[in-house]
């Protein structure tokens, strides 16, 4: 994470402790450059707060439940922190998010081109990026490796590829008529030169292997991303913004740990509810996997720690029919370039505060019954609120939120913080806003 001053934030900007907590978002989107490193480093943040990890191959006991716990399923994880005194009556307020982000992934057969002296590596869109901010920027490779023994590891690469735009000399028409990428033949990224050991000495497959300590011929399967190699930081007159990849939605995954470990960290009394995340891959590409939010995983997860706590299937949907889940997705921001593809009314702002998204096709799952709860809980935290709605000619996009809501039938809010560059390789955001969402996720998950 870097700053453009190793000072104290200057009085007339963010304070300290928004500061704070963007530096650390910072850090954990560095330490998140895959959906399964965001998983890793959300498990490793819970266990130093005192989590314990489950298995879903072992049998789960109330004391199994009780306590701090957590659970992954590929890129995905759940957590939570059932107070002592958990029952079947006992209610879940959840928070979820997604893990991972628009990326160019790595393709099967992943060595590319050449013939031109430099050596390239196959790559297809994943997802929906701004297919431009991937160009003339160092790129990492990120994701897991599994073998043929059945393990698997995590593999992160350095700066290693970059996708160098058509000079302006050879394209003189671009910045009148716009750049026109064609995702096959203008995106695969350059490696190496290949007169530099020919290309088996520029196999990426066997690059990923170093760095995850195994051979290339131990690797049975792969899912790589890339990810933006330049470090977040703050920027702005006053340091008020921060830049990074990875914001959407990892601003919500970050707060959404750090909000469930103060709420473990604090009193927790009988009765109150079960305060659960759920953070979910495959959300840009429409969440219909294992461990996206169209998947099975929070149902199971549910559904096995009622059953542990004594419950059975009515009194697990009477217990739904009680809870609240937010969804948490970062939005848009008003754009000062672009003020007329908005709702000329409902204009939300960088720094102030979380958006509630809400979307009359139901593209987003906010009524007005997860309005007065998310409110409330922002209330409660003393932290200001905004709306989403989109320009009736700009259809929006989507959550995890109407998908977990159809899945389970609880009451469900989207929200999120406002960003600028969104879907882009490196997106902003205000210094300020992630704070302003843990807070509030915190006091919607003690209930």
């Amino acid at each position: 994470m870097t700053s453009t001053a190793e000072h104290p934030a200057r009085p007339s900007g963010p304070s300290s402790q928004a500061r704070d907590v963007a530096l650390d978002l910072g850090a954990f989107v560095t330490a998140s450059p895959s959906s399964y490193h965001a998983v890793a480093e959300a498990a490793r943040r819970l266990e130093a707060g005192g989590f314990r990890g489950l298995l879903e191959t072992e049998d789960w006991t109330a004391e199994d439940v009780t306590g701090e716990r957590y659970v992954i399923r590929d890129g995905s994880i759940i957590a939570w922190s059932a107070p002592e005194g958990s029952d079947a009556r006992s209610a879940w307020r959840i928070v979820g998010s997604h893990t991972d982000s628009p990326a160019l992934k790595l393709k099967p057969t992943p060595r590319y081109g050449g013939g031109e002296g430099v050596a390239q590596v196959g790559v297809e869109v994943y997802g929906g990026p701004l297919l431009n901010s991937w160009l003339d920027r160092e790129l990492r490779l990120a994701g897991r490796l599994t073998l043929w023994d059945g393990t698997t590891v995590l593999t992160a690469t350095g700066p290693l590829l970059r996708i160098p735009q058509l000079a302006v000399h050879l394209d003189r028409a671009v910045n009148k008529e716009g750049l026109v990428l064609d995702p096959q033949r203008h995106l695969q990224p350059v490696l190496g030169l290949e007169s530099l050991g020919g290309r088996a000495g520029l196999d990426v497959m066997a690059i990923l292997a170093a760095e995850a300590g195994v051979d290339a011929e131990d690797i049975a399967g792969f899912d790589v991303v890339t990810v933006d190699a330049q470090a977040p930081a703050l920027f702005g007159a006053h340091e008020e913004f921060l830049a990074s990849a990875r914001l959407d939605n990892l601003t919500s995954v970050h707060a959404e740990v750090e909000a469930l470990l103060s709420v473990a960290d604090g009193p927790r009394e009988e009765g109150d509810p079960i305060a659960l995340l759920v953070a979910n891959d495959h959300e840009e590409v429409g969440s219909a996997s294992r461990s996206g939010a169209a998947g099975p995983f929070l149902e199971d997860v549910l559904v096995r720690m009622h059953a542990a706590l004594g419950g059975d299937d009515a009194s697990r949907r009477r217990a739904f029919a009680s809870s609240l889940v937010v969804s948490a997705d970062a939005g848009h921001a008003v754009h000062p370039n672009y003020p007329e593809r908005h709702d000329p009314v409902t204009r939300p702002r960088l720094g102030e505060g979380p958006m509630l998204k809400i979307n009359a096709q139901q593209r987003y799952a906010t009524d007005a019954v997860g309005i007065a709860a998310f409110v409330a809980a922002c209330d409660d935290a003393g932290v200001p609120h905004q709306h989403f709605v989109s320009n009736n000619a700009m259809p929006c996009g989507s959550t995890i939120g109407p998908i977990t809501a159809t899945r389970l039938g609880i009451t469900t809010v989207d929200v999120g913080i406002t960003l600028l560059s969104m879907h882009s390789a490196r997106e902003m955001c205000a210094v300020e806003d992630p704070l302003l969402l843990q807070k509030a996720c915190a006091a919607f998950l003690r209930g």
